[in-house]
């Protein structure tokens, strides 16, 4: 439940906060790189040490602080606004805050579930969470969409405050087994680091994927900065245009979901996680086709791509993401997803301003065809691998080198 309501925070503040930016404080395309990289430069800054404190304190307990912390930083805003002094760049820190919260909540609900369920129950467990969390979503940014149209951004930022606090208050509940490492096992901080990316880097499957994950993720956060400046204001789509194609993309996040388990069955992990990633590059190129193309078609670019994307994505991070979890040793979890979020993430910010820039000097559409070929161009690192060919991604001694 708590990951649930957490979900449904995001999902409010990823569509609120750029909308704020774009209709009411009007920022151009280098300002929502600026905005979007703020949001992810936590994971490139502090996310390999973010890990290896994960590794060392109770992971329920960190999730509590971290939403509590998103809790604070989006009702800043509202407030800020009602008084009357909001400015740009108190977007940007409220989002740097709440991206570095982000950090250490992911890591830590990644590293959570192999504690809570045995290894073989792991990717149904995968599958349970998102498919719940892909319900909450359904109807979640068509009413976002909604209330944005018929009330100011800053009312909606205020219903998303709450979700994190109600978040707080579900987690408070759960009970586990863990018991972080005694204070004498451990080692310096530094170690502890080095001997998490060192394990990612050695295991030959986590490896590929990261290398996809982070391809991917660098020409689709270009792609997606400049997203809302196409709909809201190149296309002149409404805002509850906008979330209804959210919500639309939810039904395909909720069959992958539901389907993803069901599929690495049927044709492979390692099959499932190939062809996720191709389907995946080819919907990269919704963007630019949306951006080129009159308002009805753009719509309906839009509804199919990010429909299919929702599917692929989900396929693709629930075999891969419940592989990686069997395949690590628990006491190193925590390191073990920071690394990958570092090297995937971390890429974000990177690429935001990248995209902003970009935008700026030659304009969006040319730079929306170089991200879509690009985002393409990253399947090849798990198309053009043995994983390709697996039916187990679990298998430790396939995996190591």
């Amino acid at each position: 439940m708590g990951q649930t309501i957490s979900t449904i925070g995001n999902q409010l503040s990823g569509l609120a906060f750029p909308v704020f930016a774009v209709t009411m404080l009007g920022i151009n395309e280098w300002q929502i790189g600026i905005l979007n990289a703020a949001n992810t430069a936590s994971f490139l800054l502090v996310g390999l040490t973010a890990g290896a404190l994960v590794d060392r304190m109770r992971k329920r307990r960190v999730m509590l602080v971290a939403d509590f912390v998103r809790f604070a930083s989006t009702l800043s805003i509202p407030v800020l606004y009602f008084t009357g002094v909001i400015q740009i760049w108190h977007l940007f820190i409220a989002a740097a805050i709440n991206g570095l919260a982000t950090v250490f909540f992911d890591v830590s609900y990644q590293s959570y579930i192999p504690i809570l369920v045995p290894k073989d129950k792991i990717a149904s467990a995968n599958s349970a969470l998102e498919t719940t969390s892909q319900i909450s979503g359904l109807g979640g940014p068509a009413v976002v969409g909604l209330l944005l149209t018929i009330i100011k951004a800053p009312y909606v930022l205020i219903v998303d405050a709450v979700s994190f606090l109600a978040s707080v208050f579900s987690l408070s509940v759960i009970r586990d087994r863990e018991v972080p490492a005694p204070k004498h096992e451990r080692q310096p901080l530094r170690r502890e680091i080095a001997e998490g990316v060192k394990f990612v880097w050695s295991n030959k499957i986590i490896r590929a994927i990261s290398f996809c994950t982070a391809t991917t993720n660098l020409f689709g956060t270009a792609a997606m900065t400049l997203l809302p400046i196409v709909i809201l204001r190149n296309q002149h789509l409404s805002t509850a245009t906008f979330g209804l194609i959210e919500s639309l993309a939810a039904v395909g996040g909720l069959l992958g979901a539901m389907s993803a388990a069901k599929l690495a069955r049927r044709i492979g992990e390692g099959q499932l996680v190939a062809a996720s990633s191709v389907i995946a590059g080819l919907v990269g190129f919704t963007p630019v086709l949306a951006a080129i193309s009159s308002q009805a078609v753009a719509i309906a670019v839009l509804i199919v791509g990010t429909t299919l994307g929702a599917f692929t994505t989900l396929t693709y991070n629930i075999t891969q993401v419940s592989a990686r979890q069997r395949l690590c040793p628990e006491r190193l979890l925590g390191r073990m997803n920071a690394s990958i979020r570092f090297f995937v993430w971390g890429v974000m910010p990177i690429a935001a301003l990248i995209s902003g820039g970009l935008a700026t000097a030659i304009g969006i559409v040319p730079v929306l065809w170089i991200c879509a070929f690009g985002g393409l161009l990253g399947s090849c690192f798990v198309v053009f691998n043995p994983l390709a060919r697996m039916r187990n991604l679990g298998n430790s001694e396939v995996a190591a080198e």
